[in-house]
């Protein structure tokens, strides 16, 4: 489906808000001025109830945050302490709904769902499906070679490049990384400086929910094993001088970088990248027999793209991508992951606290 205009958007909006009070649509202005410079998509006034709306056409959680904040500068503008502040969207997903949570800012989808509450008023709609799915190809700014943008800016935040810097930093052709950049600007993830065109990272941290959201671990090569050892970290550190020994290139990650990096929890599982498929005769040499899913305490994971081995260091004599990638790697991982992955982003990518 054609992605939807603002316009078009808030002019769907009154028919909307007037189903949930019997149809009674009331007052509606478009475009209400509130200073010189500023200007509210929707102001409806409905059954002695005032709603100022916002409207945003993409739900990336980069765009509603900033959205919420003008949101909320409109709402002070307005100097009516009655009036409820609402955040449209045409379809508002799971982590959207969480950052409205946080800011608590009411919000509505054009999918039929929302979520109002105020003094008097409460409105929960939920369960509609998303009616502006786009078709074909999803566009994907975390697909696994555009996705080392991201890693670039996340592993240093307070970079600053141009597109040819960004293009010999990530080994990608320069017309795909004009379009990713381009498509960061326009989702606000990326600022760009006017005089030399550079691009850096407005908020790391609602960049890096993004590419959580989106990221799939099984779409690497998952190879379950099983090596005789009577703790995870045993299994780790056997593993780990194992390949060492034959010249492997590896890096842990998942539940047994979580631990490397934090020291946080015991673990089962161990997770190791490997460069290449590993043979049987060297699964022989290692000593890890190859095991079911369920039964498996190692994965030995090919990536689809290299850039997962990018600024891996060494914490306690063993190889571990960077805490970027544990996070990422460890919303597909089991027993105490969520945990884990608290522990590794308030420790290592936590930027907000750190400023």
């Amino acid at each position: 489906m054609k992605q939807l205009t603002e316009e078009q958007i808030t002019q769907k909006i009154p028919e909307l808000i007037a189903s949930w009070f019997n149809g009674e649509r009331g007052e509606v202005s478009f475009e209400k001025k509130l200073t010189s410079r500023k200007r509210l998509g929707l102001l409806q006034t409905t059954s002695g109830y005032t709603f100022l709306v916002e409207v945003k056409t993409q739900g990336s959680l980069a765009n509603l945050s900033y959205a919420l904040k003008s949101l909320k500068n409109h709402f002070e503008l307005y100097n009516d302490p009655e009036a409820i502040p609402i955040l449209a969207v045409p379809f508002m997903g799971e982590k959207g709904r969480e950052l409205c949570a946080e800011e608590n800012i009411s919000w509505l989808d054009l999918s039929g769902n929302a979520n109002i509450s105020a003094p008097g008023l409460r409105i929960l709609i939920d369960g509609k499906r998303n009616a502006f799915k786009a078709t074909g190809r999803p566009k994907n700014l975390f697909a696994p070679k555009s996705s080392r943008l991201a890693r670039e800016f996340l592993i240093d935040p307070g970079l600053s490049l141009t597109q040819r810097e960004l293009t010999r930093k990530t080994g990608l052709n320069e017309t795909l990384v004009g379009r990713i950049v381009r498509e960061m600007e326009r989702d606000q993830m990326l600022l760009r400086n006017k005089e030399t065109g550079a691009v850096s990272l407005q908020d790391p941290e609602l960049m890096l929910e993004e590419w959580r959201e989106a990221y799939d671990f099984d779409k690497h090569l998952i190879i379950p094993g099983f090596i005789a050892q009577r703790t995870g970290e045993a299994a780790m550190q056997a593993a780990a001088e194992g390949m060492e020994k034959l010249q492997i290139s590896y890096a842990a990650t998942g539940l047994a970088g979580a631990w490397l990096l934090t020291q946080f929890a015991n673990f089962r599982l161990t997770t190791i990248y490997l460069s290449e498929i590993p043979s049987d005769n060297l699964l022989k040499e290692l000593k890890i027999s190859k095991q079911s899913k369920t039964g498996a305490n190692i994965w030995l994971v090919v990536p689809n793209d290299a850039g997962v081995f990018a600024a891996a260091q060494k914490y306690h004599g063993v190889n571990c991508v960077h805490p970027v990638q544990v996070y990422l790697d460890l919303s597909a991982h089991p027993e105490r992951a969520t945990d884990a992955a608290k522990e590794v982003r308030s420790q290592y990518l936590n930027w907000r606290n750190q400023k």
